[in-house]
């Protein structure tokens, strides 16, 4: 049997450890151990591999952890430092599902929650930081001050530290792996590459790309396809820096990119392509017709759209983390796919091509987080621990979450037809 490795003399220990066993009693086989804030430590099961050891920082951690039961609960408690784990982060989030989503009866939880309160509520390890508090939103949900104040809130806490762990060109998006073996570099600039072919990129055609982040790709697409590109995002810290980039490349004169609302932006020339790469969550659902319409509006018939976002798998709960929705991207809605095609089809577009890229975002992720742990001394400097530790955590959740099918990605090409014409290739050979 599995053992503490010194006698138990603390009473909360004794506490905390009886109420832990009580809670996971039906996690077997158990893989991991967990130490408490004495140094007394609960080994993992007889012949198991040992994926991560939890950390409890001090008395009250596991009230902060599991009072009120919830991701935003649990989330709280590691990003205020009240609990740290050694090893395998992702490893824990089959922890929290199990501890979360366990079916226990009134007098269970009851039994539970009197336990928890007998435990100190203790004081947080880490203290909030004031650049890193939750977001608070002012006005109705999806207006085009409250998006502008959600889009600050997660793209404007630094260029530096998203360059810390992103590839050379700033994509933030699962990038094309061609192989297992292929760095982020690679896979980001095949992805770019890749999405310009699906396109059919011309020269001299205009391309327009809504929520372009820091520009890499109307950059790539106007160095190496000869387009003439704009992009737009309601960042400025994203516009300021991308546009410097777009002058280093001596490409000013092709492309550029502003600040603005999509439901804004007008234009008196229509576009021959339109891109769209994970702009679509932060639409909304009840706008997504309206988004598609515009699209429609600004692209020339005989035109396509390629649209890229993350999409809810049939089998999740449809609902964002709480956890996710305060500190990472507030107001943000992942929909299902059938939902964004409908919108799509509904505004006239033609479905020509969908692609699932769920593998190469789990690929993606896990190079995001290792680059995220690589440079922990430096992130910690440019934003502070608890701004830190909630990237470390998001991304490592958000890596569980494609490889258990909670949410995946899509590629859709959409045509906007020429009369009844979509002047489209009979193949996709050219793609590849």
């Amino acid at each position: 049997m599995s053992k503490a490795v010194k006698t138990i003399t603390d009473k909360h220990v004794k506490l905390a450890l009886s109420l832990i066993k009580e809670l996971l009693k039906g996690y077997q086989p158990r893989d991991f151990a967990i130490r408490f804030w004495d140094g007394t430590t609960w080994e993992a099961d007889p012949l198991q591999s040992v994926r991560f050891t939890l950390i409890l920082r001090h008395p009250g951690a596991l009230r902060r952890m599991l009072l009120p039961p919830s991701d935003l609960s649990l989330g709280e408690a590691y990003i205020f430092g009240d609990f740290d784990i050694e090893g395998d982060i992702e490893a824990v989030f089959d922890v929290g599902y199990s501890l979360i989503f366990q079916k226990l009866s009134i007098l269970q939880y009851a039994s539970l929650a009197v336990k928890l309160f007998r435990l100190p509520s203790g004081r947080r390890q880490i203290a909030v930081d004031t650049n890193r508090t939750g977001a608070t939103l002012a006005g109705s949900e999806h207006s085009k001050e409250r998006d502008r104040q959600a889009i600050s809130y997660h793209y404007d806490v630094s260029n530096d530290f998203y360059a810390l762990w992103l590839d050379r060109q700033m994509v933030y998006s699962c990038g094309y792996f061609k192989s297992l073996d292929d760095d982020l570099d690679t896979a980001q600039t095949q992805k770019l590459d890749y999405i310009c072919r699906k396109l059919r990129l011309k020269p001299d055609e205009r391309l327009l790309d809504i929520g372009c982040g820091w520009g890499g790709l109307i950059i790539h697409a106007a160095k190496y396809y000869g387009v003439e590109a704009i992009g737009f995002t309601l960042s400025e810290a994203q516009a300021e820096l991308a546009n410097k980039r777009i002058h280093a490349e001596g490409l000013q004169d092709r492309c550029r990119v502003e600040v603005c609302d999509y439901r804004d932006f007008k234009s008196e020339k229509q576009f021959d392509k339109l891109v769209s790469v994970g702009m679509l969550e932060h639409v909304g659902s009840n706008l997504l017709k309206d988004y598609f319409q515009h699209a429609w509006d600004l692209l020339r018939p005989g035109g396509v759209f390629l649209n890229h976002a993350i999409a809810d798998d049939i089998n999740s709960t449809g609902k964002t983390s709480p956890f996710v929705n305060r500190y990472v991207f507030p107001d943000g809605e992942i929909v299902r796919i059938h939902t964004t095609l409908k919108a799509a089809e509904q505004s006239g577009f033609e479905l020509r091509d969908i692609e699932s890229l769920r593998d190469h975002y789990i690929l993606t992720l896990s190079r995001w987080v290792q680059h995220l742990n690589q440079n922990e001394k430096a992130g910690i400097e440019m934003v502070g621990s608890v701004a830190y530790r909630i990237w470390q955590l998001y991304m490592a959740g958000a890596r569980y979450g494609f490889v258990m099918r909670f949410q995946t990605i899509f590629q859709v090409l959409l045509s906007k037809p020429d009369g009844n014409v979509s002047n489209l290739p009979l193949t996709r050979e050219d793609w590849y």
